[in-house]
This record gives C-alpha cells, structure tokens and sequence, in this order.
C-alpha cells in the first residue's frame, strides 16, 4: 500500500481561477532531489512529492520537507504510475492544473511562471516543454528517442511538435482520460496522445534544460523501454487509423453537413487541384481493390506517406459502400474474365454468394486491381479538370 503524508492545502491563487501544483515523481535521485525541491519551493507551495520506491536517501531528504504532500511507495512502479497517482492526489486536493518537473535537475524552476503565465491566456491547454535538443551536451539518444516520438505523434494526432518526451509539462487535469493502460516511461506518450484525441490543445513552451553528466541519473534503459513505447505507438497507430481518423472525418461532415464539407474541405481546402485529384484517386483505388478489412489502415497511411489530403482520400473510398458492393464485384468478375476465362458465365445480381465468388477467384483479384486503377485514373482526371474549372470561375467572381 502507499503510504500518503498529509501537509496543508495552502493553494496559490493564479488570475481567472487557474489552480496549479507542481508534481514531481522520483526516484533514485539523491544528488539533485533536494535541489530540485528548494527550487520550486521559492515558485509554490502547492507540491506534491511522489517517491517511486527510491533505495537510496530519498526518503531522509523528504523528511526535510514535511510541509508538502508525499506519497512514497515502497517498491518502484515506473514513472507512469507515479504520475497516475500524483493526477490523482492533485484532483482530490482540488487543483486544475499540474506541472511536472523532472527530479534529476535538468529542468529548471524558473520555466514556472512561463507555464502559469502561457496557461492563463489559453484555458484547458497541455503544455510540453520544448528543449534545445542541438545545444551542447544533449545525449544523442535523446535526440533520435524525441524525432522519433514527434514523428508518430504526429502520425497518430495529426499535430506537429518540436518536443514530445520532456518530462515537463502542464497537463489540464480535467482533461485527462480517466483510465490508463501503461506504467513506464511510455505512460507520457500515451497521455498526450489520448488527451489530444480527447480534443484537448496540446502544444509546446520553450524551456531551458541542463543535462550534468556528474549528477544527472537517467533510469531509461533503452532496449526495454524502446520495445514498450514502439509496442505502445503500433497500438495507438492501430486505434488512429481504424478509429480516431474516420470518427473526426465523420464529426467533420456531420457537423459541417455534407454538401459545406465538400464544398469547403475538398474543394476550397489549401492544396493544390493535383495533388486533390490525386488525393481522390487513391481513396477510389483502395475502395475498389480486394484490400477489404485494411482500406482505412491503407489509405491514411498512404495518404500520410505521399503527403495527400487524407479527408479526401478517406471520404472516396467509400465508393464501396453496401449498395454499391454488388455492382463492384460483378463488374471486377467481368473485367478479369477479359484476361482470365470464367468457367461459367454470370449474370448481374445484387446478392453474390461467396461461393461464385470463390468459384471464379482470380478472375475477381485480376479484374478488381485492374478496375481498381482504372476508375482511380478516371476520377483523379475528371476532378482534376472539375477542379480547374471551379478554381476558374470563383476567381473570375472573386474578382
């Protein structure tokens, strides 16, 4: 069981009602633990310790500190679950916001009043702490570990940052998911990525940062944790294309109405007639081709790897929605019965059965790869020149 030292409530009152604490988990971290501490004890009072089962003089050093809330737990969980339990701490302590800060002294407390400041003017905001990952000293692994964080960020929300793994952060407690499913260093992705996906602003604040080889002690082992975070990432890129992505399509036009989406997010959108009418060949290319049960993980992650509008190319693939289905499977049968003989021949109906498909297989793989491309090619020109045309007439208006 955790062991929680009770210490007063003494919030500090920030402008607009915002209500902070500082959260820093640690452990091991005897040589700048209290450094750490008196720091931003001289920013706030509102901290809350959370010890994740430190053998070392941790504890003796808390001891100096009774005035402040600590949990200790007596073996180590993972930083993830320090985290947890600071959130929760801190929500039942009535506060709206946490700050983490790291306990190994490469963050320093006077970034405090950029956080409160940044915070006031942007309500219910996750702020990361954006390093300086080329300045001198900054461990190479670092560096790879942050772009390759960024980059399935990225993937995974649709938002770009400089910085993803700083353990320094404003996190809107409210805004957090409720339950979690990671205790170790990956709990920092999965948090920002699910809040995010939750609708919460996340962006970054720049901070300084001081990595001191003599005192810093990093408890990242890199292939253990690396294994857990790329496990964690191919989840989270799973649930994105799957779930995440066609849901906020689909909020988009029901919010929007379809005719306003398309005529606003298709047609009026920031990219270029090409690369929409690419845009809508690929959606049309991976709707009709026998990719069934991998079209939405395929076209976003084309879309995302070509650099194409992935709400058009989404949206065109469902030129296979049900009522078309039978005509795409006749039709398909027909053209590969052009290069490969059907057996039998086949009349059009609008309930195949999967035996006839069965039955004529390479026919239906050949003539769908073929009628795949060929309609991908048809639409991509026939909106391109559509494209061109209103492109035309609204700046003849416009003008």
């Amino acid at each position: 069981m955790q062991q929680v030292n009770k210490a007063s409530n003494e919030g500090i009152d920030v402008s607009e009602g915002l209500h902070f604490c500082v959260i820093i988990p640690t452990y091991n971290n005897h040589k700048t633990l209290k450094k750490v501490v008196d720091a931003v004890l001289t920013y706030t009072q509102n901290v809350i310790i959370v010890n994740d089962g430190s053998t070392d003089g941790t504890a003796t050093i808390l001891k100096q500190f009774p005035q402040i809330e600590q949990i200790h737990f007596p073996k180590n969980k993972g930083k993830g679950m320090a985290l947890r339990a600071g959130f929760e701490k801190a929500k039942a302590m009535g506060f709206t916001y946490a700050i983490t800060i790291d306990s190994d002294g490469q963050h320093f407390a006077a970034n405090l009043p950029d956080f409160f400041a940044y915070c006031n003017n942007h309500k219910n905001i996750l702020l990361i702490g954006s390093r300086n990952m080329t300045q001198e000293g900054v461990p190479k692994k670092s560096s790879f570990g942050n772009a390759f964080s960024n980059f399935w960020f990225w993937f995974e929300t649709g938002i770009r940052l400089q910085d993803t793994q700083s353990g320094y952060r404003l996190y809107p407690l409210k805004r957090l998911p409720t339950h979690f499913f990671t205790t170790k260093f990956e709990f920092e992705i999965e948090v920002i990525v699910r809040a995010a996906w939750n609708g919460c602003e996340v962006q970054n604040i720049p901070i300084q940062v001081l990595y001191d080889p003599t005192e810093r002690v990093s408890h990242f082992r890199p292939f253990k944790d690396f294994t857990r975070i790329s496990i964690l990432n191919t989840v989270l890129v799973t649930i994105a294309l799957f779930y995440i992505k066609p849901r906020t399509l689909f909020r988009k036009i029901k919010e929007k109405g379809l005719v306003t989406f398309f005529l606003k997010d298709v047609l009026k959108s920031d990219d270029s007639n090409s690369k929409k009418a690419i845009s809508i060949a690929l959606g049309v290319f991976i709707g009709i081709a026998p990719l069934w049960g991998f079209q939405t993980v395929l076209v976003f992650g084309l879309a995302a790897l070509f650099k194409l509008n992935k709400a058009i190319s989404f949206a065109f693939t469902n030129i296979s929605f049900p009522p078309f289905i039978p005509f795409i499977i006749f039709l398909s049968l027909k053209v590969g019965g052009l290069l490969v003989p059907l057996q039998t021949e086949l009349e059009f109906k609008s309930s195949l059965t999967f035996k006839e498909i069965g039955n004529h297989f390479t026919q239906y793989l050949v003539g769908s790869v073929i009628l795949a491309t060929l309609l991908a090619v048809l639409f991509g020109a026939v909106s391109y020149f559509l494209l061109s045309i209103f492109n035309k007439t609204s700046t003849k208006f416009t003008k």
